[in-house]
């Protein structure tokens, strides 16, 4: 798959990983969706780690829930650390 498929492949699995997502996430669209870049890249290198899968194809379902799953680890991890409030 080439960059702008990959890029294509992150924006779209970070925007479901929002919906899928329960309650409301610190960050606008634009965050989401680059960590969901993030997360694609995240679930691709998990996912060739650990089954032997990666992001080969675009139109692959195998590809498209690895992206997803990367992109609502990262939304969660980014979760944690940007909804901390500092008490000074």
């Amino acid at each position: 798959m080439g960059f702008f498929g990959f890029l294509l492949l992150g924006l779209i699995a970070g925007a479901i990983a929002k919906l899928i997502l329960p309650g409301k996430q610190s960050g606008g669209w634009f965050v989401t969706l680059l960590l969901g870049v993030v997360g694609a890249m995240l679930g691709g290198w998990l996912g060739s780690l650990i089954f032997g899968a990666g992001l080969e194809e675009f139109f692959s379902l195998q590809t498209w829930a690895l992206a997803i799953g990367g992109s609502i680890v990262v939304l969660l991890i980014w979760g944690l650390i940007a909804g901390r409030k500092r008490t000074d």
